[in-house]
């Protein structure tokens, strides 16, 4: 009993610090992808502004217009790398987290591997001393019978 109640504690940390890693993973997969849409969206606006100056330029625009346009699409390209950067720093952040859930459920199924194996030693254990005891019993009931009827 003694060797169970270490091994079921360690299981279940194991098992809380695996819950843990695997909410994080959740947190981290949801924080890249809302960071890739946003930088999907930035893009897209960009195309879109980028297509409604080249109409403009088509139909003729003022230089005052043509700036804005410019400068707007300046802030956007700002944007854009900003968010990038974010993005990237999300993919790294989701890649650690992945690594981390990784070995915390390899620990864990180590546990549990160890823990399958200790219940295997016991049955064997119990299975050994209930063939012995039947053993036994049989010994002693041929015994029995064999001195009674030499007797």
């Amino acid at each position: 009993m003694t060797t169970r109640l270490p091994l079921a504690t360690l299981i279940e940390l194991a098992q809380n610090k695996t819950d843990e890693a695997t909410r994080r993973l959740g947190q981290l997969q949801s924080a890249h992808i809302t960071a890739t849409q946003k930088l999907d969206l930035l893009q897209q606006y960009r195309q879109e502004y980028l297509g409604q100056l080249s109409l403009h330029l088509r139909d003729g625009v003022s230089a005052a217009h043509l700036r804005n346009y410019q400068q707007f699409i300046a802030t956007l390209d700002t944007a854009i790398e900003q968010q990038r950067a974010l993005t990237t720093q999300a993919d790294t952040r989701l890649s650690h987290g992945r690594t981390d859930w990784q070995h915390t459920k390899r620990r864990q199924s180590s546990f549990d591997t160890l823990a399958e194996r200790v219940q295997m030693q016991e049955a064997t254990l119990i299975n050994r001393r209930d063939q012995r005891d039947t053993d036994e019993r049989s010994a002693r009931q041929f015994y029995l019978r064999t001195s009674s009827a030499v007797e």
